[in-house]
């Protein structure tokens, strides 16, 4: 809600304010999750795209966010994750 406050007193000077909400990113954070095949074959049953998030795949997104090409983007908020906030359990029925 913060970010969209923001985004909306800021916008008619045309600044654009958006979030970034990374998934399951392969950073040492998160090691426990994916260090093993067995940590990592738990966590891909969660992901749809069927891999874990680089830190590239952030980059890759912030930067777009930033440049001129997302100038009409602003109060919203990318979900980078592969899928993940699409449903829970999606292989196990849900």
């Amino acid at each position: 809600m913060f970010m969209q406050s923001v985004a909306q007193e800021l916008a008619h000077l045309k600044i654009r304010v958006n979030g970034i909400a990374p998934g399951a990113i392969r950073t040492p954070i998160n090691r426990n999750a994916w260090e093993t095949p067995e940590a990592e074959a738990s966590l891909l049953k969660l992901i749809p795209y069927e891999r874990i998030g680089e830190p590239a795949d952030i980059a890759k997104a912030t930067v777009w966010l930033a440049s001129d090409q997302s100038d009409y983007v602003t109060g919203t908020t990318l979900f980078i994750d592969g899928g993940m906030t699409l449903y829970p359990g999606f292989r196990e029925g849900g």
